[in-house]
């Protein structure tokens, strides 16, 4: 980005200095990183690091002022516009980063340091701030990242490692190989043995799953919880859905920490919510041994009730969505029946309903043809994660011993 190549340097004045980084394979593998996101927060926002934390160098409207400058004036010119835009929040950069980095610094000549050594100009930075590679890093480094590993990130480096942050670290390449990094350990994936946990909307697929997850760490993959969303139309009532780039970033951070025995799914479509599982997943998730979770419709009611209702908010949303529903089961029948049982606190009503009348017959269609290798009662999620945990086991005994 243009102003990765206008960001203020504030190195020592010879500008030739080596700045220690990693690569995005070492952060990726980094089990306590710390990492700081130097991007605006509009590009943080749409995916970053997990765990990192954003402290821009720019913000939203500075860095699209700057990249302006860049293109329709001249490098110099952004350059010197980003030299007073950073100038005004040297120190509070100093702070939080000292901060994040646990070390205090001295934070007196900042400003005549700032101004010293910036007046040296892009080529010089380009030519002076050069990554090496480190093979061996601190326990815990500092790594600090912009969009490709430009002066954006190589100049804030040096400046902290001048001032005696010496666990800082640049990602080469910044997030842009990050990014890569994420696609290729995505592709490259090879699933255990895998199980799916399949059922009718509201049986509770996902607290079976994440009680799962309690008495057996490390085998599950919550895909909802990755998305910020349920897979169904009201399925982001309550939550906060997530782009589908911070959707991987989660996935490969659990694909990470690996698997010590099968891998176990929530049974889900291609998508969920707005987010597309990648292949590799799709594929253990669709070809993994079904076990069907079976629950009445009133212990369906009452799961449904506490995950779409458990927040004050949830109401408005559910009001704001309901319409859609109404039109699908038919607009003069329906039109404002829905939405009226909510308001007037009819939700049993309402549930039972939606279920009957429409999650039903698409799960069940949806589901024709598939075949299951055994039944759970998940009506207590806790008994239920439990009886799969020994079936599962026993299952991958029998495949051992065959």
């Amino acid at each position: 980005m243009p102003t990765d190549k206008v960001a203020v340097s504030v190195v020592v004045a010879s500008l030739s200095e080596t700045l220690p980084s990693l690569d995005a394979e070492q952060l990726l593998e980094l089990a306590d990183r710390r990492c700081v996101d130097l991007r605006s927060p509009a590009e943080f926002a749409e995916d970053h690091v997990p765990g990192a934390v954003n402290v821009p160098l720019f913000d939203d409207v500075e860095r699209a002022v700057v990249g302006t400058l860049y293109r329709r004036a001249s490098p110099d010119a952004a350059f010197d516009e980003a030299r007073v835009l950073v100038r005004k929040k040297l120190r509070e950069l100093v702070e939080r980063l000292a901060e994040l980095a646990g070390s205090p610094v001295a934070l007196t000549e900042l400003d005549e340091r700032f101004e010293r050594l910036t007046d040296h100009g892009i080529a010089s930075l380009e030519r002076g701030l050069v990554p090496v590679h480190d093979a061996a890093p601190p326990r815990r480094p500092l790594v600090l990242h912009c969009w490709r590993g430009g002066l954006r990130s190589r100049s804030v480096v040096a400046f902290a490692r001048s001032l005696g942050l010496d666990d800082v670290r640049l990602l080469e390449g910044g997030y842009r190989a990050y990014r890569q990094a994420v696609a290729r350990r995505l592709a490259e994936w090879r699933a255990p043995r895998s199980f799916v946990l399949r059922g009718l909307t509201g049986v509770g697929k996902t607290l079976v799953l994440r009680e799962l997850e309690r008495l057996r760490p490390g085998w599950t993959i919550d895909l909802e919880a990755a998305a910020g969303h349920r897979s169904s139309i009201l399925g982001m009532v309550g939550l906060e859905p997530c782009s589908q780039k911070q959707f991987e970033s989660r996935l490969a951070e659990r694909l990470r920490s690996g698997f010590p025995g099968p891998v176990v799914f929530e049974g889900e479509s291609r998508k969920v919510g707005d987010a597309i599982v990648p292949p590799r997943l799709w594929e253990a998730l669709d070809g993994g041994v079904n076990v069907l979770l079976e629950a009445s419709v009133e212990r369906r009611v009452d799961v449904l009730l506490a995950d779409y209702l458990e927040h004050p908010s949830s109401r408005d949303e559910l009001r704001e969505r309901l319409p859609f529903i109404e039109a699908r089961l038919g607009k003069v029948k329906w039109k404002g029946r829905l939405v009226g049982w909510l308001d007037r606190g009819e939700e049993r009503e309402l549930v039972k309903t939606l279920l009957e009348l429409y999650y039903d017959p698409l799960y069940r269609h949806s589901e024709k043809g598939r075949v299951y290798a055994t039944r759970i009662d998940a009506t207590d999620p806790t008994d239920a994660a439990r009886a799969c945990a020994a079936w599962i086991e026993r299952e991958l005994s029998a495949c051992r011993a065959r």
